[in-house]
């Protein structure tokens, strides 16, 4: 009959399996040439348990460090230009003579600077607060007051902050304004700023169009910009003191996302793909 012999069966001269280690001992699968394999699943390293499997990128990575970027950076400029101001460095002297050209009252300015009164920004801000608290509350949130009352905070920080700044820097105004210091910096800038940026953090989760965040932003930024242009452009402020409201409203916002972020997550609405009714199984 043949040969038979006891054992697992030899593998034949010139015959490759699929699933063995190639030809030229590399101990790559699926290849006898040695190469790696060309799917993605070759491409993988091993997981912690040793099984093949690549690391999950973790959520939200990039953006706390968009978020700690956004802390550094103002709060490094802003120490630049107190310098400047208090020292009287070439950066003061070159911020007087810009104002000089960019100064122009008129009605449209004086109403854009209006903008950043308390008067105006502050009951704005509080109308977003007691909406945000009302639907966070009817959603069944947990710890649905703290958004709005952190935010409030920040808002009763402002005035803190500046207002021993102002004396500290002792800025004379421009010529346009009556004698006398404490301009720097802008507690008009910084009011706008802290009020319709925190009014804006606590109204994109509750929107779940992107044109509409996207929209909310953009008004956002530009309440903030036209109050700065009104402040520059009437003759109330320096360019500087602008600025480095700026970067103060910065570190103050990234401060209030990153304390209340997880808190606007729990309590966003669900997406609207995920509210459409499954197809039967079939």
């Amino acid at each position: 009959m043949g040969d038979i012999r006891p054992g697992p069966p030899q593998l034949r001269p010139g015959r490759a399996l699929a699933h063995t280690t190639g030809a030229s001992g590399s101990g790559s699968p699926h290849r006898s040439d040695g190469r790696s394999p060309q799917t993605p699943r070759g491409a993988r390293h091993s997981g912690p348990d040793g099984r093949p499997g690549t690391t999950p990128p973790v959520p939200g990575r990039p953006t706390s460090f968009l978020l700690l970027l956004l802390l550094g950076l103002p709060a490094l400029f802003f120490v630049l230009i107190t310098w400047q101001i208090v020292t009287g460095g070439p950066l003061e002297r070159l911020d007087e003579r810009l104002s000089g050209t960019l100064v122009h009252p008129d009605g449209t300015s004086q109403f854009l600077a209006d903008l950043g009164n308390t008067q105006i920004a502050v009951p704005v801000l509080a109308v977003v607060l007691g909406y945000a608290a009302w639907r966070a509350r009817a959603t069944g949130t947990d710890r649905w007051w703290q958004p709005s009352a952190a935010a409030a905070a920040l808002m009763a920080l402002v005035p803190a902050v500046v207002v021993p700044l102002k004396h500290w820097t002792a800025r004379p105004g421009t010529p346009v304004v009556p004698p006398g210091v404490g301009y720097y910096p802008s507690g008009h800038t910084a009011t706008a700023a802290i009020a319709y940026g925190s009014a804006a953090l606590l109204l994109l989760p509750r929107l779940r169009s992107p044109l509409g965040r996207r929209a909310l932003v953009a008004a956002c930024a530009a309440l903030v910009l036209g109050v700065s242009f009104g402040l520059v452009r009437h003759g109330y402020h320096w360019p500087l003191d602008v600025l480095a409201s700026w970067c103060l409203a910065t570190v103050l916002l990234c401060s209030l996302r990153l304390l209340i972020g997880p808190l606007l997550r729990s309590g966003s609405p669900p997406p609207r793909s995920s509210q459409a009714p499954a197809e039967p199984d079939r």
